[in-house]
């Protein structure tokens, strides 16, 4: 098999992973330089689809402060959000943005120049920073890419998929293996540090507003390797996802910002509900607008509620909704006249690999950072824009922890890891798999019982169904193409979600129980590791 060395390997290419690359190589010595593993073309991720915008709690904006960001956040973490976590990640923003601003990075100002700041649901200030309206995450990586273009330190490989991660007797990761879709090969990459920034895995469910491409790789690989995953039944479900009919899979984002400027959420009547449910209506917490959406269909038997912004002022909607306006306008829907059909759908992975805020997992030598990882910012449930933030905040932090470290390619490889090499050596048999049915087969098993509202017996009949997905599915470690490796990854994740889902008797955040509807007073995080499946332990 062919083999290459590298001082740091990037899996993804979000605004994490690019801007991890950069900070690395302008930071750090690195004999054997960077590679950034992308599955697609390059720089198409999660982050480039986040509209709303990215959290800072800066020092010109003199009528925010941390304390109410850090309130905001615990708030909406359902009591799982890791104080300590909150406060430095939250201290840190203004730094990381005036860095970002330093790359290029050009937010949203007015007349006079300076940045712009808007409202979003649960947040008790003005703190959003965005750019081009609605197009934040793309415009934060379309910078960084241009830069990581240009950087020659940095080497990146398009269309290819890490499929597993080279661990030794000592516990520690030296690398990965990668298959490359356009030669068609299994290649060794040994490395000191390997970096999941892979995303989420919105793609297991049957609506999601994530790309084809979040089918949560970076968790299986580290679940596989042995790393502590942390409350992966905490999957966010946006509320208002644009429902054109039920066969629209893939759906597009209506932001959250939308109803922060002061959109209305009626039902098939016109008639507005929100009141019903949260005293913040609209601007209530990401879960208690889904949940209060779901609900509403489910009593008027409809596939949608509608977002009805036609009482704003129309110029100014236009101006700050550019990508949602050109959208709906070319499904004939004028966001200035017309209520927009929206929807929830999986959005935003709270749980993941277990991590600290510099990346760092149980695993020696493997970090993980942004949608990817679980450094206990999000709790039980994510506070809108938050993501962008934790993306930059744990790049920059897992850049300075490097820096200290010895990055060079050990010249002698353990003999403890020549067996995981030699079974991508073999030749498997070849059977025929229609993926994509087997795919849309465990998106529909998880959206009908491991959705929005869950219960024992669904939990349970997801749990037999995916065992059985996976019996049926002869590939233990060889793939043949990356459809067959994202579909493996998604059923391992299914198989978590589900599992943690069935253990977490209580309804809290974004996890919802239908047979438990009580929260329990003690917060407590959910921890998976291959030896111990599924577990509830008590949170410190």
């Amino acid at each position: 098999m062919k083999h290459s060395e590298y001082s740091a390997v990037i899996v993804g290419s979000g605004a994490a992973g690019l801007y991890a690359a950069l900070k690395l190589s302008s930071q750090i010595h690195l004999p054997d330089g960077i590679l950034i593993i992308t599955k697609s073309n390059f720089s198409e991720s999660n982050s480039k689809y986040a509209q709303g915008g990215i959290v800072g709690v800066m020092k010109q904006n003199i009528e925010d402060t941390t304390a109410s960001h850090i309130s905001d956040t615990l708030k909406a973490g359902a009591g799982l959000s890791d104080e300590k976590v909150v406060k430095y990640i939250s201290e840190l923003s203004d730094e990381v943005i005036n860095d970002l601003t330093n790359y290029g990075v050009d937010f949203d100002k007015d007349d006079k120049g300076n940045v712009n700041y808007t409202l979003e649901a649960a947040h008790s200030h003005k703190r959003i920073l965005h750019i081009g309206g609605d197009a934040t995450g793309r415009g934060m990586v379309n910078v960084l890419a241009q830069k990581v273009r240009e950087n020659k330190y940095i080497t990146v490989v398009e269309y290819s998929i890490a499929v597993e991660l080279l661990i030794n007797s000592e516990n520690k990761c030296k690398g990965l293996i990668m298959y490359n879709s356009l030669t068609n090969e299994h290649e060794i990459v040994y490395s000191s540090a390997i970096i999941l920034a892979t995303g989420g895995v919105g793609q297991v469910y049957k609506y999601s507003t994530n790309p084809e491409g979040a089918t949560g790789d970076g968790i299986a690989l580290a679940y596989n390797a042995g790393a502590d995953l942390q409350d992966m039944e905490f999957i966010q479900f946006h509320p208002t996802a644009l429902a054109l009919s039920p066969t629209n899979k893939n759906r597009f984002l209506i932001s959250e910002a939308v109803r922060g400027e002061g959109a209305k959420l009626i039902n098939n009547s016109g008639k507005e509900f929100m009141s019903k449910y949260h005293d913040k209506r609209e601007l209530a917490p990401r879960d208690i607008v889904t949940r209060a959406i779901y609900n509403e269909m489910k009593l008027s038997n409809s596939n949608n509620m509608y977002l009805n912004a036609s009482m704003l002022d129309k110029e100014k909607l236009l101006m700050r909704f550019p990508t949602i306006s050109k959208i709906c306008k070319n499904n004939e829907i004028d966001i200035t006249r017309n209520p927009i059909p929206v929807a929830p759908a999986a959005h935003y992975t709270m749980g993941g690999v277990k991590a600290t805020v510099n990346g760092k997992t149980s695993v020696t030598g493997l970090y993980a950072i942004g949608e990817v990882a679980s450094t206990g910012l999000h709790g039980a449930n994510r506070l809108a824009s938050n993501s962008l933030l934790e993306c930059v905040v744990s790049a920059y932090e897992l850049a300075d922890y490097l820096s200290f470290a010895n990055l060079e390619v050990p010249k002698i490889i353990d003999k403890s890891i020549l067996d995981t090499i030699d079974m991508y050596s073999t030749t498997i048999n070849e059977t025929d798999y229609d993926i994509y049915k087997l795919k849309s087969e465990l998106k529909n098993i998880m959206w009908d019982n491991v959705g929005i509202i869950r219960n024992e017996n669904g939990l349970r009949k997801a749990l037999d169904k995916i065992q059985e997905l996976k019996t049926n599915f002869r590939r233990d470690k060889k793939c043949i193409n990356i459809a067959e490796y994202e579909y493996r990854n998604m059923l391992t994740v299914a198989e978590i979600i589900t599992e943690s889902a069935l253990n977490r008797t209580e309804s809290r955040g974004a996890h919802s129980r239908s047979d438990y509807t009580q929260t329990n007073d003690v917060a407590i995080h959910s921890n998976v590791n291959k030896q111990n499946k599924s577990e509830i332990t008590n949170y410190a």
